[in-house]
């Protein structure tokens, strides 16, 4: 059976199955490398922080503006400013609660752990959308220059969530958790690309205006998580200052790469 004859929603929830795929590859990474010397830490939650703040414009901030400007409505920079502002006060609040449950129990290490999970998930979120929205256009008529652009898209996500999923579960293992137990969190933040993907499909004409608002608000959960945290963990202890800036470098031109070359 080709492509052509599966129903949109259906290409839509393959293609989101392939960019949590690519995500678990990822996070598979934890597998393979080891240390666990402050030097080390300070290193991956640099390139964790560089990684999140690339994504967070060109992946999430860029397209949301661009998207709020052909779609009409509220001015672009309001649903931007709006969306980001939104995003990091969301994760904080839900941070503050989740910290008020567990009174006692919340380390630094858990806390930033936790944040760091909470904002990639949800910035995978409208990423599955915008692959959903991409597949669920063929089902105004079908063209092979629809599919290829819808297709260029999942690639395009899938291959940014490579460095994502290496972000995620690295940290986590330094922190304590075993090599499986960060590898199933890592992947499982990317489980909801296969949901939204198949929900954009579906609500093809409802996700697209509301696809910029989701964009900036995983934006500005991800900038919280990589300011608040993980920047001044990595900064944290003198032994890691020297490595810290680079780290962080490294990781933001990478995604930036990523981004700008797949578009």
């Amino acid at each position: 059976m080709s492509l052509t004859n599966l129903p949109p929603p259906l290409l839509a929830l393959l293609a989101g199955c392939f960019t949590w795929l690519v995500t678990a590859l990822g996070a598979a990474t934890v597998f393979f490398i080891r240390g666990g010397r402050p030097r080390t830490l300070g290193l991956i939650l640099g390139f964790s922080a560089g990684v999140m703040l690339a994504a967070s414009f060109w992946s999430l901030l860029e397209p949301a503006i661009a998207l709020a400007g052909s779609q009409g409505g509220p001015p672009p920079w309001l649903t931007a400013a709006g969306g980001f502002l939104a995003g990091a006060a969301f994760l904080r609040l839900t941070d503050l609660g989740l910290s008020a449950l567990r009174p006692g129990e919340d380390t630094g290490a858990l806390k930033r752990t936790r944040m760091l999970i909470l904002s990639i998930t949800l910035h995978n979120i409208p990423e599955g959308l915008a692959v959903g929205v991409a597949f669920g256009a063929l089902g105004e008529g079908f063209a092979p220059e629809r599919l290829a652009a819808a297709m260029g898209v999942a690639l395009g996500i899938g291959l940014q969530n490579y460095p994502e999923g290496v972000a995620v579960a690295l940290p986590l293992r330094q922190e304590g958790s075993s090599r499986g137990s960060s590898f199933l969190w890592a992947q499982a933040s990317g489980l909801v690309e296969p949901i939204s993907a198949l929900l954009g499909a579906l609500l093809v004409q409802q996700a697209q205006m509301l696809l910029p608002w989701a964009l900036a608000f995983a934006a500005g959960a991800m900038v919280l998580v990589a300011v608040h945290e993980l920047i001044p963990a990595c900064m944290g202890e003198e032994n890691r200052q020297k490595d810290a800036a680079p780290a962080i470098l490294l990781g933001f031109a990478l995604m930036m790469v990523l981004d700008v070359a797949l578009g």
